[in-house]
């Protein structure tokens, strides 16, 4: 297949080079579109047109990219053929679902009609309140679009039941046919499309389309910027770079491997406490979200709360790394970074914190540290960690043994999975904050996304090899070994009750990737004292809550026990503010001991090179 020709004839070129003048008065109209206007950017729109499809298809034709889509859509065919199979299988059970449909509808025909005829029809289906697709008056006050929305939200909320009701399919595949319905139903929202949106049609007309064709450009950007994908921007990535305003703490890298950097920051304080602070963060994605600006960074006030701070920067792989194992994270991450820590300090334990991913793996690293009988840390805590996986959310919805499978088969032949497939994943947790309405405000209405430094930093993601990533999806994800004491690393079969080391276990109240219920019930799996703390919001603004500019609350309470998040709020206090003084008072409560502050260097390890680093810099698109 080859790239769409460009139009050819002479007034579509000048009008695909030239911008939109203001309309003469005499110009012909029809309502407040300038006619001429009008057809220049639609000309223009399909010349952006063919440089985006020929920017799609490209990379394509040249072999760099081998569709997945198939293997995806055959997977979403197949779990929701399942559920309507449920259904049709039996008669009685069909006509009973068709006529919910057809009576629903019948309702809204009814509001309509007497709605035309003046009076007052309550809605059959509303929003919800939070729901700010429909937030524009016209989707309420106009007949038209208030008849769409509300036969779009009764359809979704009979596809929603269609596989509630669906009694006889097994939980796991019920919930992915519940995650694929609504990722369906969030991309033919009308609020997505411009004739059925009041304001991309008011916005499209008023501006003669100029919107669509900037769009447009927009888009052939983005999938040149995603090599080929979509790389959806959801922030002014202009106004950011990593070293010039992101990870401005200061600081050296004073140990490097083939995994990671690890970075020691300068201290602020005359004196520190004597036990180092090492923070392990997760491994598919930057550490950059713990030191964003300075009023926001947690590593800089860790270093200004008297705390000598180092954090392991990890490498973004490429196919050279695709054979090391989860086990060789474990050892040149976790415990490289230990060794390196005593070396600098003269310090053989740590106060030890992991984020996401980066705490799994460091509660890995201590259960196989206790089995060896080495105690290394003198705390643990952990940011939004799972180490249980039974409440892990709708990221389980991408790991069964075929999808894995599937997936192991893709990353064996270029070594890595990409960093868009995870990307993309994660958003499709929360599709309606983080792809659709970027679709519609970048590519519809034609306009640049405001800078926003964690969706800057969001969109930095890294690749994952083979070999760790594989590991990772079975031995968590799949089959929960940690948590039953059955997972192997290293020779050693590990058992979480084995750490016996104080605990500060942060779950996030709204966390879609390592939900509340799933943080609490690990809870119950390490051996020594856990204090549960509970933050408002989500997987980062629940973490990211600075004392400074708090948004969010936190709670305390109750030693934690069972998943019931609910059950243990009920008798929980509330506080306002950050957790942050909570953490750092809980951590002195472990050791209080202090000493003179340290100077970068005067250990047994040298400087490499100034914080952030180079890893951190290295970008999987290009």
């Amino acid at each position: 297949m080859k790239p769409m020709d460009k139009p050819t004839t002479e007034r579509t070129k000048k009008a695909a080079k030239e911008p939109v003048k203001e309309p003469a008065k005499e110009a012909a109209q029809i309502g407040s579109v300038e006619i001429e206007a009008f057809a220049h950017n639609i000309a223009r729109l399909v010349e952006e047109g063919g440089k985006t499809l020929a920017a799609y298809l490209k990379p394509r034709e040249e072999g760099k990219i081998k569709s997945g889509t198939a293997d995806d859509v055959a997977e979403v065919v197949k779990t929701v053929g399942q559920v309507a199979e449920y259904w049709l299988s039996d008669p009685q059970r069909a006509l009973e679902l068709q006529t919910s449909l057809g009576r629903a509808y019948l309702d809204l025909w009814s509001g309509a009609v007497k709605r035309m005829a003046g009076e007052q029809a309550a809605p059959v289906a509303a929003p919800d309140p939070k729901d700010k697709r429909f937030a524009d008056p016209e989707w309420s006050q106009n007949q038209f679009f208030d008849f769409l929305k509300q036969g779009y939200l009764l359809t979704v909320q009979w596809g929603e039941r269609l596989v509630e009701d669906a009694a006889g399919i097994d939980e796991h595949t019920r919930a992915k046919a519940a995650f694929y319905v609504k990722q369906i139903a969030n991309a033919i929202s009308p609020s997505n499309f411009v004739l059925t949106n009041p304001e991309l049609l008011r916005e499209t007309l008023s501006s003669n389309a100029e919107n669509l064709v900037r769009g447009m450009h927009m888009l052939g950007e983005d999938i040149k910027a995603g090599q080929g994908h979509l790389k959806i921007r959801q922030s002014d990535s202009s106004q950011y770079e990593v070293g010039r305003n992101l990870a401005l703490t200061p600081g050296k890298v004073v140990f490097q491997n083939d995994l990671i950097q690890l970075i020691q920051y300068e201290a602020t304080t005359k004196e520190v406490l004597k036990v180092p602070l090492l923070i392990v963060p997760p491994w598919i994605n930057k550490f950059y979200i713990l030191d964003l600006t300075p009023e926001k960074s947690f590593i800089k006030w860790c270093v200004d709360n008297g705390l000598t701070v180092f954090v392991v920067s990890w490498v973004n792989p490429d196919a050279k790394l695709a054979a090391k194992s989860f086990e060789q994270y474990m050892r040149e991450g976790v415990l490289a970074a230990f060794d390196a820590i005593e070396a600098a300090t003269g310090e053989k334990q740590v106060h030890a914190t992991g984020y996401c991913v980066g705490g799994t793996l460091l509660a890995i690293a201590l259960a196989y540290l206790a089995a060896k009988n080495e105690d290394r840390a003198r705390s643990a805590t952990m940011f939004a960690t799972q180490v249980d996986f039974v409440h892990s959310g709708d990221l389980k919805v991408f790991v069964d043994e075929e999808r894995i499978k599937q997936l192991e088969a893709h990353m064996q032949e270029q070594g890595y999975l990409e960093a868009s497939r995870m990307a993309n994943a994660f958003n499709l947790l929360r599709s309606n904050d983080l792809i659709w309405p970027y679709v519609i405000n970048n590519y519809l209405r034609g306009k640049k996304p405001f800078p926003f430094d964690i969706l800057y930093w969001n969109s930095d993601a890294t690749r994952m090899p083979a070999a760790n990533h594989s590991f990772y999806l079975r031995n968590c994800y799949l089959d929960n070994k940690l948590s039953q004491g059955e997972m192997e690393i290293a020779g050693e079969t590990l058992d979480l009750r084995k750490v016996k080391v104080p605990v500060y276990n942060l779950a996030t109240r709204e966390d879609h990737i390592a939900p509340a219920k799933s943080v609490l019930e690990g809870s119950k799996y390490f051996g020594g004292p856990v204090k549960f703390v509970l933050a408002g919001s989500g997987h980062i603004a629940g973490v990211i809550n600075p004392p400074g500019k708090p948004k969010y609350q936190y709670w305390t309470g109750k030693e934690p026990s069972g998943s019931d998040v609910d059950h243990w709020l009920a008798s929980a206090q509330e506080h306002p503010g950050s957790w942050w003084p909570d953490w750092l008072e809980w951590l002195k409560g472990q050791d209080a001991e202090t000493v003179p502050a340290r100077t970068i260097g005067s250990g047994k390890l040298k400087t490499i090179e100034d914080a952030p680093g180079s890893y951190v810099k290295v970008k999987s698109w290009t």
